[in-house]
């Protein structure tokens, strides 16, 4: 029998990588890992411990310890240290925190094994910047997400107001944008789009649109490994 694939999807920040990945993985029945949460969930430990400096966050690694849980509703949660802390590491500090904490070459092994050990034993649909470069280079299924940045500003900023805040888009524009500068120039894996990775551009696609064009392609990938493998 053959399992789920490995699929590394990365992309520029609110693309909607999180939504797409976690649908994909309950078409391919596999299972989703969230990278850039596990990001924020090192900088909300940083920030909750008020260390600052790359040379101490290294020190502080050794107490990080992060998991996934399922919610009673089926939702996936990320824990820290034993904590549900879905909903601390989704605000804008904690994201920009995470941009910066990702530079940190350290950091980035630290959490690229812990990857790594979770599609050893079955197949993942793990999303993030590096995946597809870094983390999975020989993944089954690599693609790179993509949109307008007035496009991910908006979507952004939606997601902000849903959940109470009182964004001002041109700050959130000029965020989308900082990120995306600090992410592709970064010295410790780059976000860049791997050679052999499918571009999806979903600046005029909607969710459903996307899903579509996605499983399509993950189908298709998963009936060429079939084939090779009962040749």
């Amino acid at each position: 029998m053959i399992k789920p694939l490995i699929v590394a999807i990365d992309g520029y920040s609110s693309c909607g990588k999180s939504t797409i990945a976690k649908a994909l993985a309950k078409h391919a029945c596999s299972t989703y890992v969230d990278t850039g949460a596990m990001y924020r969930a090192v900088a909300l430990f940083m920030t909750r411990q008020n260390v600052t400096q790359p040379e101490s966050i290294v020190k502080e690694l050794a107490q990080v310890h992060i998991d996934f849980t399922r919610t009673p509703d089926g939702a996936q949660h990320v824990t820290l240290n034993g904590e549900d802390v879905e909903s601390q590491i989704r605000t804008l500090e904690i994201g920009n925190r995470a941009s910066e904490i990702s530079q940190i070459k350290e950091v980035r092994a630290f959490l690229v094994a812990q990857q790594q050990k979770m599609g050893e034993q079955t197949g993942v649909v793990m999303d993030g910047r590096d995946i597809g470069t870094v983390v999975f280079p020989n993944a089954d299924l690599k693609l790179f997400l993509t949109a307008r940045p007035e496009v991910r500003a908006q979507r952004r900023f939606n997601e902000l107001v849903e959940k109470g805040q009182q964004p001002v888009y041109e700050e959130v524009l000029a965020d989308v944008n900082a990120r995306d500068y600090r992410d592709t120039h970064r010295a410790e894996s780059p976000l860049r789009q791997a050679e052999d990775a499918i571009v999806v551009d979903n600046s005029d696609m909607t969710p459903d649109e996307q899903l579509k064009v996605v499983c399509e392609l993950y189908d298709k990938k998963f009936q060429e490994v079939y084939d090779r493998y009962h040749r």
